[in-house]
């Protein structure tokens, strides 16, 4: 599929010119009839299916350097790819020359000045292993395999949220390699501008080699309280009339995402519960154990659970705790929205498509944005979406692809009838290939002023394999 707004030349670059890269890089260049090839393609969804021209494996920024040089100078389409779990499988292009980032992974955190620097290879898990160990964390996602740069770059949302706001709260600055291969970092004071549109506007502006972000102290020693509470599915609209009125007043070290799924056939689930559709929330509690049964009572003893599954643990093992039941290539239809209520209409919806799961694997989640994320002023970064409520995502899943159709239908008619009652827009780490409008739509007022930084920064729109924001001439 040929990109709409790319403006670099689609045509494949024959395979010679590839022998002076692959001379003056440190990593390994995979190109195609290469054993290891289809693996080096490969993304998390495995409804994507893309041939790259060659993946260049990443080593050192010298080697993305190098790789952004190459592209420009052979005008072909480049894509970039860290923990490769983009919605729309955007680390992998036809045709296109591959940054993977993955090789490069060290992390360095200074305990006094809680701070920790992370290459642009690195997962979450990567992070959260090196931050943790000095009962610290920085706002990042659900799951530890998902790529630090690609969530990062389109703002940040997870356990840590409603206290500490999203990760690009607390990037504090990044090294980036430019469409001209020249690296520079952005940050406050230096290329302020840039250092806006990294904030939520996606992989737009170059290739981020690392970062470096504000850590916190969590729980008692990075231990914390957390886990799934599950409700019959027949008391989803109650569950979620009290938790829509209830989240708000909680504690901000307390966070809780809510979702209609089917319990998975793994402990620590009970069996007699395996494979039954369920409304679930899973809460997260950070501030200290000591108080943990106070503050979380509320949230454990409502209605009549069927489960309660809210314990100490690592923030390591709640972060993780999802990974192996969604490991890579399983099939993926995706379908988001923001939402600043859960109102009544939407939750009839809900409950009619949450009784209709089509496979295990299926479900969907919303997960809150208010607490010190809605605190930032919606200018203040290219995320604009500052006013509270929810992220709400729709997912068909399922490892057969034989079932691919099944599960996008169930998620393109869910959120058809559930997106009247949405906000303006989405997250963009959420979004498909669902054209210009849902892309401009996500930025809202910020868009004009992205655009603009793209014309600086990128004016021939080599970095264009993203949720593109073409150049403001």
């Amino acid at each position: 599929m040929a990109h709409p707004t790319a403006l670099v030349d689609p045509t494949p670059t024959p395979t010679r010119p590839f022998d002076d890269l692959a001379a003056i890089v440190r990593g390994a260049l995979v190109l195609p009839g290469y054993e290891d090839f289809d693996r080096a393609r490969a993304v998390y969804n495995g409804m994507i299916d893309r041939h790259p021209a060659a993946v260049l494996r990443c080593r050192d920024v010298a080697d993305v350097v190098a790789g952004v040089r190459f592209a420009r100078d052979h005008r072909m389409a480049l894509a970039v790819r860290g923990g490769g779990h983009n919605a729309a499988g955007l680390g992998v292009w036809d045709d296109a020359l591959v940054l993977d980032l993955g090789p490069m992974h060290s992390t360095t955190v200074d305990p006094e000045a809680r701070t920790v620097r992370v290459d642009g290879g690195c997962t979450w898990g990567d992070v959260d292993h090196a931050t943790v160990a000095f009962g610290m964390a920085t706002p990042s996602g659900f799951l530890a395999s998902t790529g630090v740069g690609g969530l990062t770059l389109g703002g940040g949302i997870g356990y840590l949220t409603r206290r500490f706001g999203l990760t690009i709260d607390n990037l504090l600055s990044a090294d980036v390699v430019l469409a001209d291969g020249s690296l520079v970092r952005a940050d406050a004071t230096s290329h302020p501008d840039l250092f806006w549109a990294l904030r939520g506007g996606g992989g737009n502006f170059g290739v981020v080699t690392s970062f470096t972000f504000a850590c916190h102290p969590i729980g008692d020693h990075g231990r914390i309280f957390g886990g799934p509470v599950l409700y019959d599915l027949d008391d989803a609209g109650a569950v979620m009339q009290w938790y829509r009125e209830l989240l708000p007043s909680l504690p901000e070290e307390l966070n809780g995402w809510i979702a209609l799924l089917t319990v998975p056939p793994v402990a620590p689930f009970p069996e007699d519960l395996w494979g039954r559709k369920v409304c679930g929330i899973v809460w997260c509690y950070t501030g200290p154990l000591a108080r943990a049964d106070e503050v979380t009572a509320p949230v454990r003893d409502f209605g009549a659970p069927l489960m309660v599954g809210m314990h100490e643990m690592p923030f390591t093992t709640l972060q993780g705790a999802f990974d192996a039941l969604y490991p890579a290539g399983l099939q993926w239809y995706w379908r988001s929205d923001f939402c600043t209520e859960i109102s009544d209409a939407a939750i009839e919806v809900h409950r009619r498509y949450g009784a209709q799961l089509p496979t295990g694997h299926s479900t969907m989640h919303m997960y809150p944005l208010g607490g010190a994320a809605a605190r930032v002023p919606g200018g203040d970064t290219a995320f604009g979406h500052r006013e509270g409520g929810w992220a709400a995502v729709i997912v068909g899943v399922d490892p057969d692809p034989a079932n691919a159709a099944r599960i996008s239908q169930w998620t393109k008619d869910y959120w058809q009838e559930l997106h009247p009652t949405a906000a303006s827009g989405t997250y963009v780490n959420f979004l498909m290939d669902e054209g210009q409008d849902r892309v401009r739509a996500s930025y809202g007022a910020n868009y004009p002023r992205l655009a603009a930084i793209k014309g600086r920064y990128d004016p021939e729109n080599l970095f264009h394999v993203n949720q593109n924001i073409p150049p403001q001439e």
